[in-house]
């Protein structure tokens, strides 16, 4: 028996109809996928692109620090782990002697770093103010309540409930704006404490910088003269040093005579500028009220280093206001066995092989130029170091991957890393109370508070234009954005 021929029932032919669409939804979403992974992998390669080329300059720049260790390292040498970690290595051999009792174990032999890091740290210190000001506690959020209180001892209070007492015992050394500017000087020394001066004669040449910065007791009369040098300008005080600080300063000044011999000279060294390193205080608030040197606060910031010590803060005080910083005093040669100081007997002190090691990475990143005895035998030839234009290069490179890798945007271009910003109303007081001796009253210790413009070096007020009168201040830790930004008008005072 023949069948009829088939023929679809309307319900067969309704399930089918929204089969059909099922798979055109499904096609229509597959190529939306498809069409997203290739605009992601496209967008992924853009960007790889990019950072590729910044890895490029970053894998460069730590090939030249490798070259400049291996030249100037003494026997340290720099292992290079990727474009921004190396590690440092003392040679087989090498006797470590610090023995940390923390950990007990005696220090290490090899160290590592981030050079990433270190140089948009110690670059960003070439822009920054050191010392804190009056301008800097009104712009930060808890500046007067909360931060004044962790600089003042003896308050009796963790905040500054009651301003006023926390405005007097700062007032003495707390400038409306900085004193001192990025670049104000060309070439700086900072002159450490260590016995290895004795090994040398640098005092002339110390002395033929522009500034000379040095620490706390450290004294400067004709029995060091050819090993330290004469010249004061600057000087990193910590607070348990201010009983010594009278002494010091209104001792006999010492100058060098046409013959090249030091000869003394009485009177009061007042144009040597005090900062404090840590705290102020009623000792330290007594002195400065009877002398006529300048007296500031250093807004120091700890840092987790790869150093220590007041060595460390007069380089990062060099560094916020010249172009060049010579060090010389710092034990950074090879068979270091304890901390001697050039004017007193041998006494505990840091972890040498660490600080020698960050020392000589500093040198390699353009941040410091050593001096030292073993580095005296020969001609000091700074081609090794990476120039100016090459650590530029590496820092925008660092710069721009970081950015990257925290997704910011960076439309703020030069100013990305401020936190917090301030507008000064004017000027403000110089440091300084009504109840200061006569001979602070009229010494001239105001000066670099009333610094005219015009009187700067060019490089000084160029950079002041191109930061567009914007001042940089370090807030506390370690994260490069935490900056405090007060700008100032462009006009003829600095």
């Amino acid at each position: 028996m023949t069948r009829p021929p088939y023929k679809a029932s309307s319900s067969a032919s309704s399930t089918k109809r929204p089969a059909f669409l099922h798979l055109l939804c499904a096609a229509a979403i597959f190529s939306l996928l498809v069409f997203g992974i290739q605009s992601s992998l496209f967008t992924g390669t853009r960007k790889l692109g990019i950072n590729k080329e910044e890895i490029r300059i970053l894998s460069d720049f730590q090939s030249t620090v490798q070259q400049c260790v291996a030249s100037k390292g003494l026997g340290l040498t720099a292992h290079i782990i990727d474009h921004c970690k190396l590690i440092l290595k003392f040679p087989e051999g090498t006797n470590s002697t610090w023995y940390n009792e923390q950990f007990k174990i005696f220090e290490p032999l090899e160290y590592s770093y981030d050079v990433c890091e270190a140089i948009l740290l110690w670059e960003q210190y070439r822009n920054m103010t050191t010392v804190l000001t009056r301008e800097y506690l009104d712009a930060r959020p808890d500046g007067w309540l909360e931060y004044a209180a962790k600089r003042i001892a003896q308050l009796g209070a963790d905040k500054c409930y009651n301003r006023s007492l926390c405005e007097e015992h700062l007032s003495l050394l707390l400038p409306a704006k900085p004193p001192f500017h990025p670049r104000q000087f060309e070439r700086c020394a900072v002159v450490g404490n260590s016995g290895d001066l004795l090994k040398t004669e640098f005092g002339r040449e110390i002395d033929s910088h522009d500034a000379v910065i040095r620490d706390n007791e450290a004294p400067v009369n004709e029995k060091y003269a050819k090993y330290v040098g004469l010249k004061r300008d600057f000087r990193l005080v910590v607070r348990g040093a201010a009983r010594n600080m009278v002494p010091i300063l209104n001792g006999s000044a010492v100058f060098w005579s046409s013959a090249g011999s030091p000869i003394r000279h009485s009177m009061i060294m007042d144009d040597e500028v005090l900062i404090i390193k840590s705290l102020t205080h009623r000792t330290f608030n007594a002195m400065i009220k009877s002398i006529p040197n300048p007296v500031y606060l250093f807004q120091g910031i700890v840092l987790r280093r790869g150093a220590k010590g007041t060595g460390m803060k007069s380089i990062e005080l060099a560094l916020s206001m010249c172009d060049i910083v010579d060090i010389y005093g710092f034990t950074v040669d090879p068979g270091y066995t304890e901390w001697t100081r050039y004017f007193s007997t041998p006494r505990k002190g840091h972890n040498p092989l660490q600080g020698r090691a960050y020392y000589q990475l500093l040198e390699c990143l353009g941040v410091i130029r050593i001096h030292s005895p073993m580095r005296a035998k020969r001609k000091q030839d700074w081609s090794d170091v990476p120039s100016r234009e090459t650590i530029s290069r590496a820092h925008a490179a660092a710069l721009r991957l970081k950015r990257g890798q925290n997704d910011q945007a960076g439309g703020l271009g030069q100013f990305d890393s401020c936190k917090v910003w301030g507008n000064p109303d004017g000027s403000g007081p110089i440091s300084g109370s009504p109840d200061m001796s006569i001979v602070r009253k009229h010494s001239n210790y105001s000066k670099w508070e009333v610094m005219p413009f015009e009187s700067l070096r060019k490089e000084a007020q160029d950079y002041y234009k191109q930061m567009q009168g914007v001042t940089l201040y370090k807030m506390d830790g370690n994260k490069l954005e935490d900056l405090v930004c007060v700008r100032h008008s462009l006009k003829s005072e600095a």
